[in-house]
């Protein structure tokens, strides 16, 4: 239990001060005191520095990275809001050692607009437990005009989600689309698709892609539910590998021409890491994420967990698993997130073709993570490559997050890599009880979260009001 305690009295210099803990980077690890002032790092020291504090916390025996991040949640607020809120998404994502999170814009106020995007600010902050940032969504001619107000409003990043129908009224995605129906726009093609690849590069920004091909899935889809099979194998058939491999050497070649800052979403697919490979040794600016699921799950799971891993893009074979750990090796992807997704249990009942896609997963990433270092697939200098210092540099807040520097902001992921223990989904702190990892064994689990200098987590337990604040990534000038 990491021991943490309130001083009074005299000579009081320091909000908080973190002593004794090994500090990690994703280059190197020390043991020095941490003193915060105002939000931010005041000083590190390996001597103890005059004067007393509000706060200090005992972290001798423990690692202290800067602030993990998760740059990949669904928090469905406003919306469905009985599978989950920003409230409950926030305390997840603190419990499970996360300071700051990126919530995806495809909720019921899609962010296609300055005006949106300032509503949702308004909307998220006083339910934020940990800082957050605000992905764009983009809609093709519906939005294409709004993606610079949007970039000097301070969005993470745009994201399209490839191959989706869109509401012309609601600019809601249509997850079933069936041609002819009503108010309806068809997923776009692929001259549409170009024109947002070159509106987006025009910002300078990321450029996120869900790469699934939506016409592949539903001709192969059709034939495998034509047969009357509901086994996982039968779903893979439908959205196989190759549906994302296409759509990612396409978007690839839609980036090489436009100068956009492509970015490739939950790769789950090895042979998309093969094509983001040889696009960066082309010296393209093509980046990946992935995410637990493939590297801990693959479709021989599925008889053990069942319909509760079902997710888009799906987990699949244990062949392209390895590729993806390899690719985490190689560094050819650079950022790892959950793409917390949450559904109630109920609504995950039923057969693989009639449930909804998608698990919780911002409060399990990081044990997971810590567990493959006890296992010594990964060490602690990388998690915060992946999650903390890679993330923050791609999306433009960095040194702001992401780092030891001094005058940053004060965020910072306590951790015991000695602590033991079973994922419970019931333990959850989202609303959605949904997690494919129920009833694994981690070793190593954050212990204390810290946002800004204010302790919102600690052993589990979140111990603040919601204190979260908005991150802005800067505008970035137009290209000639």
């Amino acid at each position: 239990m990491i021991g943490i305690g309130e001083k009074g009295g005299f000579q009081m210099k320091w909000d908080q001060i973190i002593r004794g803990g090994t500090l990690v980077t994703s280059q190197s690890e020390f043991t020095a005191n941490i003193y915060i002032k105002d939000g931010k790092i005041a000083a590190i020291s390996q001597e103890l520095l005059e004067g007393g504090a509000n706060e200090e916390i005992d972290a001798t025996g423990y690692y202290v990275l800067p602030g993990l991040m998760d740059t990949h949640i669904h928090s469905r607020d406003p919306g469905p809001t009985h599978k989950e809120d920003f409230f409950t998404s926030t305390q997840a994502a603190a419990a499970g050692g996360i300071t700051t999170v990126f919530d995806m814009p495809n909720t019921q106020r899609t962010i296609n607009s300055a005006e949106s995007f300032h509503a949702q600010v308004d909307n998220l902050t006083p339910k934020a437990h940990v800082d957050f940032g605000l992905w764009a969504i983009c809609l093709g001619d519906l939005n294409n005009k709004e993606l610079q107000g949007l970039n000097e409003a301070g969005v993470i990043g745009f994201k399209f989600f490839w191959g989706y129908a869109i509401n012309s009224k609601t600019y809601q995605l249509e997850y079933n689309y069936t041609p002819g129906m009503p108010d309806v726009i068809p997923p776009l093609h692929d001259g549409q698709v170009y024109m947002i690849f070159d509106e987006v590069a025009k910002t300078g920004k990321v450029f996120a892609i869900h790469a699934e091909n939506n016409d592949l899935m539903q001709s192969l889809t059709e034939n495998v539910a034509n047969s009357g099979r509901t086994d996982y194998d039968a779903f893979l058939e439908g959205r196989p590998p190759l549906a994302e491999k296409v759509t990612v050497a396409t978007g690839i070649s839609f980036a090489e021409a436009t100068g956009a800052r492509l970015h490739i979403l939950h790769v789950s697919a090895g042979d998309s890491v093969d094509l983001i490979e040889q696009a960066q040794q082309q010296g393209l600016p093509i980046t990946a994420e992935t995410c637990p699921q493939y590297l801990f799950l693959t479709n021989e799971d599925y008889e053990r967990i069942g319909p509760m891993m079902k997710i888009y893009p799906p987990i699949k074979y244990r062949a392209d698993q390895e590729r993806i750990w390899q690719g985490l090796q190689d560094g050819v992807l650079t950022i790892v997130c959950s793409d917390h997704a949450p559904h109630t249990i109920e609504e995950k009942t039923g057969d693989l073709w009639s449930i909804p896609a998608g698990m919780a997963g911002v409060e399990t990433i990081i044990p997971l993570l810590l567990n493959a270092v006890s296992e010594g697939r990964l060490t602690l200098q990388q998690i915060v490559a992946l999650c903390s210092e890679n993330p923050a540099k791609q999306y433009g807040i960095y040194p702001q997050k992401g780092s030891f520097v001094i005058g940053t902001d004060a965020d910072f992921t306590i951790v015991d890599m000695n602590k033991t223990g079973v994922i419970d989904r019931q333990k959850l702190h989202s609303k959605s009880k949904n997690s494919g990892y129920h009833g694994m064994e981690i070793k190593g689990y954050p212990v204390a979260t810290i946002v800004r200098g204010h302790t919102v987590m600690k052993d589990g337990e979140i111990i603040s009001a919601p204190i979260g604040q908005v991150v802005l990534s800067p505008s970035i000038k137009r290209k000639d």
